[in-house]
């Protein structure tokens, strides 16, 4: 079969979507007459009829329907292969993610240090967007925390970060030197949409597998954190939170008994971009969760 040509595919996934050739025509900005011919020549590297044009409109023939998700991915594979070779080209851009409470500056420096001609640039990310932001290429590295889908990724611990209970200042625990999972038994925590992460934070099952107090629904932390100043739930967070400073009406306990989070530097895994590897290096020798420089 004749090679596909990607220009004629991509006209057929706009048809396809619109099912209407007139509106497709508009969309890629060609007059229409040359839309169904291009269309045609497609037909002919096939070897099939793609669409159908009634009076009731335009349809995707049986052919028609089981190309098209093959040519969606064949536009998709094709716009990431010129994504991975634009950054090739560009050795010298990188673009390192962090989310909340953590800290990026001394490997950033140390990166910008010892390749003084790179473009390194931050972004702050939400707690859910690392891996998001990292396959469609927002970001080449992203400093943050586990629990985190790893497949794909190349992820590095960078150091251990101690647990906190979050609770309103008024709250009957607020002031104790710590706390245990014990003393939180009945206490609610709110539930986020991700398992993963939800079972995590909440440590759902407790020890002994007893479950973990349930709690309401949020999909941001700052609605956690409003829960919480109205006394309706506690919370189990990352000791860095509470250095980044965290809203007056609520304060921190010390967590004991539960192992502590992990803060980690995570990469594609297939990339070979020049800038990738040390800023990992510089990672791993500057991060330690206090800010501090560290020189390797």
């Amino acid at each position: 079969m004749t090679d596909l040509d990607l220009r004629l595919v991509r006209y057929f996934t706009a048809v396809a979507s619109h099912l209407h050739y007139g509106r497709a025509a508009a969309e890629l900005h060609i007059a229409q007459p040359s839309l169904s011919r291009q269309i045609n020549q497609l037909d002919a590297q096939v070897g099939a009829r793609l669409l159908d044009r009634t009076r009731q409109g335009t349809q995707l023939t049986e052919a028609g329907e089981a190309f098209l998700p093959h040519a969606r991915e064949l536009l998709r594979s094709s716009e990431r292969a010129g994504a991975a070779a634009r950054a090739a080209a560009r050795p010298t851009r990188i673009t390192v993610g962090y989310t909340v409470g953590l800290i990026v500056t001394p490997a950033v420096q140390n990166l910008r240090q010892k390749h003084p001609d790179a473009d390194v640039r931050t972004l702050h990310l939400e707690w859910n967007e690392p891996r998001e932001a990292l396959l469609d290429r927002r970001v080449d590295a992203a400093v943050t925390r586990l629990p985190l889908q790893t497949d794909g990724l190349h992820v590095t611990v960078l150091y251990d970060e101690p647990k906190l209970l979050l609770v309103m200042v008024g709250h009957r625990l607020a002031g104790k030197e710590s706390v245990t999972l014990d003393d939180i038994d009945s206490e609610p925590i709110p539930r986020f949409p991700d398992p993963e992460f939800d079972a995590y934070w909440r440590i759902d099952p407790r020890p002994g597998g007893r479950p973990a107090p349930d709690g309401p629904a949020v999909e941001t932390i700052e609605d956690k954190l409003e829960y919480i100043a109205a006394g309706q739930a506690v919370a189990i967070i990352p000791a860095a939170l509470h250095s980044a400073g965290i809203r007056p009406d609520l304060t921190t306990i010390p967590l004991h008994g539960v192992e502590p989070g992990h803060v980690v530097v995570a990469t594609r895994a297939a990339d070979r971009g020049r800038l990738v590897a040390p800023f990992r290096t510089s990672a791993c020798a500057c991060l330690n969760g206090a800010g501090v420089l560290h020189r390797p």
